[in-house]
C-alpha cells in the first residue's frame, strides 16, 4: 500500500509562521551582531555548546547546530587562534578530536551569557505578570510541539561561582528547606552568614566552589572551605528538585573530595541533619562516617545534627 501524502498546509498558516519569525528575529536583534559583540549568533551558539558540553567532537556540534562542516571548521580555527579551545585525541575514534573550552574561552563566553540573561530579563520586565506567564507557557508549548519525537537533552556542567551566584545559593537554601523540611528564616540567615564569610575571606589557594548548571540554568552548588591547615569543610551542598536523580549531587561531592586531596588536606568534614537521607546516602557511599551526633532545636524544628568526616 502506498502511503498517503502529507496534508497540504494552508497558505494562511505558512504566512502566520513567517510573520512570527520576522517579528521575533527583529525583536531580539538576531540579524545584528550578537548583543552588540563582535560575534555572530552562530559563533555564540558554538561557544555555548562548548561551554555546556563535556568535550564534544566537531561532528557532534555540526549535527546539533545544523552547520556545514567547512563553516564550523572555520569558526573553530578562529577560536583556536584566540586560544579559546583545546583539542585532544578521541579515545573512541582517532580521526576525531575532543574539543574543550579553555579558561580564556570561558572568560570570553561568560559576559555574553550574562548579557543574554540581562536582555531576556529586560524583555520580560515590561510585561505584566499575568501576560508574562501566558507568554512563557506559549513558549513552552511551542518548544514541546516543535520538538515532539526528539530525545530530550539536558546538559549538566559544573563551573566556578560568579557574581550573583551566592545570592542564588542563599535563596535556594531558604526556599527548598522551607518547602521540603519546614525550616524557618533562621536557617536562611545562617546560610547567608556562611555565604558572606566565604565571599569576604575566600582564599583561592585553599578553597573552591562549584555551581551546577543544566542547559544554562543554575540547579545546584557546593563549596570547600579551609577549617585548619589539615582539615577542609564541605558546605552549602544544594540541588534543586528538577535536577535530582541524575547523579549530580554525587558529582558535586566528588569534586570536593578531589580538590581537598589535591591540596593535601588530611580530612574533609561536613555538618548535616539525620533526616536528610539523600545527602547522607551520597556521603556514606563515598566513605564518610558519622563521628558526632546530638539532638537539638533549631530552625523551628527538633532534629539530630551529625558531623561526618572522610579521611583523605
Amino acid at each position: 500500500m502506498s502511503s498517503m501524502p502529507p496534508p497540504a498546509i494552508p497558505p494562511e498558516q505558512i504566512k502566520a509562521v513567517r510573520r512570527f519569525n520576522r517579528f521575533y528575529t527583529q525583536k531580539i536583534g538576531v540579524l545584528d551582531p550578537y548583543l552588540g559583540s563582535e560575534f555572530s549568533l552562530t559563533e555564540v551558539r558554538v561557544l555555548y555548546e562548548l561551554a555546556h558540553r563535556d568535550q564534544p567532537v566537531a561532528s557532534e556540534l555540526g549535527r546539533e547546530l545544523g552547520l556545514d562542516a567547512g563553516y564550523l571548521s572555520r569558526i573553530l580555527r578562529r577560536f583556536e587562534t584566540k586560544r579559546w579551545i583545546e583539542r585532544a585525541p578521541s579515545p573512541a575514534d582517532a580521526r576525531q578530536s575532543l574539543l574543550r573550552l579553555t579558561d580564556s574561552g570561558h572568560a570570553a563566553f561568560a559576559p555574553l551569557q550574562q548579557k543574554s540573561r540581562d536582555e531576556a530579563a529586560a524583555l520580560l520586565s515590561g510585561i505584566p505578570g499575568h501576560d508574562r506567564e501566558r507568554l512563557l507557557r506559549a513558549m513552552g508549548t511551542m518548544q514541546q510541539v516543535l520538538n515532539a519525537g526528539q530525545p530530550s537533552q539536558r546538559v549538566a556542567i559544573l563551573r566556578d561561582p560568579q557574581p550573583g551566584d551566592m545570592g542564588w545559593v542563599v535563596q535556594q537554601h531558604g526556599d527548598i528547606y522551607w518547602r521540603e523540611y519546614g525550616f524557618n528564616h533562621e536557617f536562611e540567615a545562617l546560610v547567608a552568614e556562611i555565604a558572606a564569610k566565604y565571599l569576604r575571606d575566600f582564599d583561592p589557594k585553599w578553597e573552591k566552589g562549584w555551581i551546577a548548571e543544566i542547559d544554562g540554568e543554575r540547579v545546584g552548588s557546593v563549596f570547600v572551605v579551609r577549617q585548619s591547615p589539615r582539615v577542609a569543610k564541605l558546605r552549602l551542598l544544594i540541588l534543586g528538585p528538577g535536577a535530582r536523580g541524575q547523579g549530580l549531587g554525587g558529582r558535586l561531592t566528588d569534586e570536593c573530595i578531589h580538590f581537598a586531596r589535591s591540596k593535601s588536606y588530611r580530612k574533609l568534614v561536613l555538618w548535616t541533619q539525620s533526616h536528610l537521607l539523600a545527602a547522607r546516602a551520597i556521603y556514606k557511599s563515598r566513605g564518610f562516617r558519622v563521628v558526632k551526633s546530638e539532638p537539638y532545636n533549631a530552625f523551628g524544628q527538633r532534629m539530630t545534627s551529625e558531623t561526618w568526616e572522610l579521611t583523605l
